[in-house]
């Protein structure tokens, strides 16, 4: 009981942090004259492709009580006997969680603000409204379906994750709901109680859905209609720069330093001696690179069974997304749950679920690629469910009877007119889903697990270089 309580609070004061670091970003990018716009979304795609099992690691590097580098510069500039930060706690395992999962919130909102003509802005201001309260008023409201969705998700992420909790949390002698089944798992295996310990978990997400549907039943969040509409950057003045500010922090906290700190260990002989030309070896990459016998073999592995999971989850969540928003079928609601359920049933569970159900005959997928993209395409489609759900619920449905009225079919209106204005929605989705499946199973592995992560997250990087070019295309 006590390590459900404690994930139910991790849960909210990450989404919560999360939010903080994403809206403000996802406006400032999507709505203002901000500079760095660019650099602030690709940044955000390679905070992204940063597991957070991976910034745990380095944030254990940077604010271990004792050895970590914040903490022995702070008592070096100071002269104190010890620093201020510790990892080890509560708040530093919510702090890493949010830096790593704000970019779900951060895609759709900036995916659906996109949407937003910049027509009912200028109402707001001719009625008097300042930027300031236009965005509070008129901008952000419009977008709560998609702020709301990456903040279920980054909830529902932070109860089901393993890594961190195991890295962070067992040290600081508390546990998690996923720190608690590890240990269902541990000889004697208890499988049957690990499944009905994750069963609560299903509950809340129904709570959760159930309050969502209750915030948004009663509004209207049409941003895009038949008639367009002009979208302009909001100027802000010197505003502007406070806003990049802000934004430079929060992705210094996500990228720079972690990445700093893990490059440093990378490349370094012992990570603990410090900076040193005399501590620098290039043999970590030559031994990942070309003595590790599976190591490429699996990245290859991965973008393949990637891009194929991306595929699947993408259409099949805009087809249940597009059923549920425009009530083709009673009890619609029911399908929302199913797309959003996979995500909080930890991992190692889901696992155990997939191998029961598909290794007998007579599919028998066990040890076949097709097992795994199966598990992937269950793991990630509430990602691209919320992402379609909120994107459909921008558009308004007098576009699609225009279609029909002309004579085409419902299928005709989807393919020529619903999936080209989501497709920036889309594509968000299918970036998420590419890169945290890519990524992801990579770095499970014990062996050399901070340098494989080091050099994987360098290609990561450039990948997401290339993304973010996609993207803005």
């Amino acid at each position: 009981i006590e390590a459900l309580l404690n994930s139910l609070k991790l849960g909210a004061v990450s989404a919560l942090l999360a939010g903080v670091f994403a809206v403000p970003l996802a406006w400032a990018v999507a709505r203002t004259d901000m500079p760095g716009r660019g650099l602030t979304r690709m940044l955000v795609l390679a905070t992204f492709i940063t597991p957070p099992y991976t910034g745990a690691v380095a944030w254990i590097l940077l604010a271990g009580p004792n050895a970590g580098w914040l903490n022995r510069f702070y008592m070096l500039a100071t002269g104190a006997e010890a620093g201020p930060f510790n990892i080890y706690s509560f708040t530093g395992l919510a702090v890493v969680i949010a830096l790593y999962s704000f970019p779900y919130i951060f895609i759709l909102t900036t995916a659906a603000l996109e949407l937003v003509s910049s027509e009912m802005e200028d109402a707001a201001n001719i009625l008097g409204a300042g930027p300031w309260r236009t965005m509070w008023r008129v901008t952000l409201p419009l977008a709560l379906p998609a702020i709301l969705g990456g903040l279920i998700i980054c909830f529902l992420e932070a109860i089901a994750l393993f890594g961190s909790p195991a890295l962070i949390a067992l040290p600081a002698r508390f546990n998690v709901v996923t720190t608690q089944l590890w240990q269902f798992f541990s000889h004697p295996a208890r499988v049957e109680v690990a499944a009905a310990f994750a069963m609560p978990l299903l509950l809340i997400t129904i709570g959760l859905f159930w309050v969502q549907q209750r915030i948004i039943r009663r509004r209207g969040f049409v941003a895009l209609t038949g008639k367009g509409g002009e979208r302009r950057p909001l100027a802000l003045g010197p505003w502007r720069w406070v806003l990049f500010g802000y934004a430079f922090l929060v992705l210094a906290l996500a990228v720079l330093l972690p990445y700093l700190i893990l490059g440093q260990a990378a490349f370094a002989k012992a990570w603990g001696r410090g900076f040193g030309f005399d501590n620098l070896t290039l043999a970590n990459f030559h031994f990942l690179l070309f003595e590790h016998a599976t190591a490429r073999q699996s990245v290859v592995n991965s973008f393949l069974y990637a891009g194929a999971t991306a595929f699947i989850a993408i259409g099949l969540a805009l087809a249940i997304a597009y059923i549920v928003q425009r009530r083709l079928i009673p009890f619609g609601g029911v399908l929302s749950f199913l797309c959003m359920a996979p995500f909080v049933i930890p991992g190692i569970v889901l696992a155990i679920g997939f191998y029961a159900a598909y290794a007998p005959p007579p599919l028998a997928l066990y040890g076949t690629a097709w097992i795994l993209i199966l598990a992937f395409t269950t793991r990630f489609l509430p990602i691209a469910f919320a992402n379609a759900s909120a994107a459909i619920r921008s558009i308004n449905p007098e576009m699609e009877d225009a279609v029909r009225i002309l004579g085409g079919s419902r299928l005709t209106a989807v393919t020529r007119v619903v999936v080209p204005l989501l497709k920036s929605s889309l594509v968000g989705a299918w970036l998420l889903i590419q890169i945290a499946e890519t990524l992801l199973p990579i770095f499970h592995t014990p062996d050399g697990v901070l340098l494989a992560l080091v050099v994987l997250l360098a290609l990561g990087f450039m990948l997401a270089l290339v993304f973010a070019w996609v993207y803005e295309l």
